[in-house]
């Protein structure tokens, strides 16, 4: 089925301002609660929310074999679960609804208020329901910067790093999307000049830039995924900060890996751009830097470039961005942590989040943690206010955004903003 949502001439009758993250060729999908108090699974195009309930229900989809509850629910896991087939009839019918040239809802005035929404008149929620979320450790540079400040540079790099796309199993209680304000962790540390641990407040709590893919249902139990169709069992990706507590870290991931230092909260964007709306901006994966073995290897351009940022907004202050980056610089890819995840028979879901882990570039800039940035707080970042930032504060705001951008055409997944609120307490 060809891709003509995809097409860079098309125009939208819906208004969307030049540098807009969500013009006609993006057509994210995501989960919102409607002025009506009712939670609908939709889209968005400039500023202006779809509600794909309705418009399924006045009869828009006719001709694709879609149940007459697939858009009225609380996540996008079923919808997801029917197929990319589905998803790009789907997103191509939404194009030509949305077209300049169609007349048909444009001129439908009734239509449209029913249809249509300000994004004032919605709360975005969690697109899907997580059943299991895995983060792996993928940016050489970002391995490369942490085993060179805990270990050495000639061993910054674990044996088994450039063989296997390093990761562990998070917390899926714990992911949010955008906007949900998080409490700084507390939990055990060892301080530098203690041989018994405290408890308290974590003190070096960092944000931690990624991006997730999110999966439809792949495979049975026992059953891998070759590398070749990976991507046929990838429906799209969001923002994703995987928050830090660097202090907790330290004293408890030996020997089994982080815990509560990355269980406490994990923010998400809200609307998932599809694998499709992403194909324009694929690029070549780094190199490999030693043989990787047949069930890792794969044909084709397998990233995608998309810049991303990170800034730090105080309380009552402006923002400062801190970072900019790429997801193009991850060594190991998305088909590649797919391929390695299902190696061994384990089950992939509709809803399982994977992240990417933490997105380091080349340069001091872009490097994706505070805990780099700052090389562990030794060379503090002065933010606009003329305040100083080894680690967050409470009440900064961390706000991450990413975009594609090619030959005029701009596609981007908006950002995750998340305060980060002092310990909690109990009213």
């Amino acid at each position: 089925m060809p891709l003509s949502a995809n097409n860079p001439d098309r125009k939208s009758w819906l208004h969307v301002d030049k540098n807009s993250d969500f013009p006609i060729q993006n057509i994210p999908f995501g989960v919102f609660l409607t002025r009506d108090d009712i939670i609908t699974i939709g889209t968005r195009i400039g500023d202006t929310a779809i509600d794909l309930g309705a418009l399924h229900q006045l009869g828009y989809f006719e001709g694709i074999p879609l149940t007459d509850d697939i858009f009225l629910q609380d996540t996008l896991n079923d919808f997801i679960a029917d197929g990319r087939k589905t998803w790009r009839a789907v997103r191509n019918r939404i194009a030509e609804i949305f077209d300049d040239n169609n007349e048909t809802l444009k001129q439908n005035k009734k239509h449209k208020e029913i249809v249509l929404f300000r994004l004032d008149e919605i709360e975005m929620q969690l697109p899907v329901q997580i059943g299991d979320y895995t983060d792996f450790y993928s940016s050489i540079e970002h391995a490369t910067n942490v085993g060179t400040m805990f270990r050495d540079p000639e061993n910054a790099l674990l044996p088994n790093w450039l063989h296997i796309p390093v990761g562990y199993h998070g917390r899926s209680s714990s992911v949010i999307p955008s906007g949900i304000p998080i409490h700084r962790p507390q939990g055990q540390t060892l301080p530098g000049d203690a041989t018994e641990p405290i408890f308290g407040p974590s003190k070096l709590v960092d944000f931690e830039l990624e991006m997730a893919f999110i999966t439809t249902a792949a495979n049975d139990l026992g059953e891998p995924i070759p590398i070749d169709e990976a991507e046929e069992y990838i429906f799209g990706l969001v923002l994703l900060n995987d928050w830090s507590a660097r202090d907790i870290q330290k004293w408890e991931y030996v020997p089994l890996g982080p815990f509560l230092a990355k269980s406490f909260a994990s923010s998400i964007s809200p609307w998932i751009v599809t694998l499709d709306a992403l194909e324009p901006y694929r690029v070549e994966s780094p190199k490999p830097k030693t043989n990787q073995l047949k069930y890792l290897k794969y044909k084709g351009k397998k990233s995608y470039d998309i810049n991303l940022e990170v800034a730090i907004q105080p309380q009552g202050a402006k923002e400062t961005i801190v970072s900019n980056s790429n997801f193009k610089y991850m060594y190991w890819n998305m088909v590649q942590q797919l391929a390695h995840h299902t190696v061994n028979g384990c089950p992939v879901n509709s809803g399982d989040m994977m992240g990417s882990g933490t997105i380091s570039g080349p340069t001091p800039d872009s490097y994706g943690s505070m805990l780099e940035l700052t090389w562990k707080g030794e060379n503090p970042i002065k933010m606009a206010d003329g305040s100083e930032r080894k680690f967050i504060n409470d009440n900064d705001t961390v706000i991450m955004r990413g975009f594609c951008e090619k030959d005029g055409t701009r596609i981007g997944f908006g950002e995750v903003s998340t305060k980060l609120l002092p310990v909690f307490k109990k009213k």
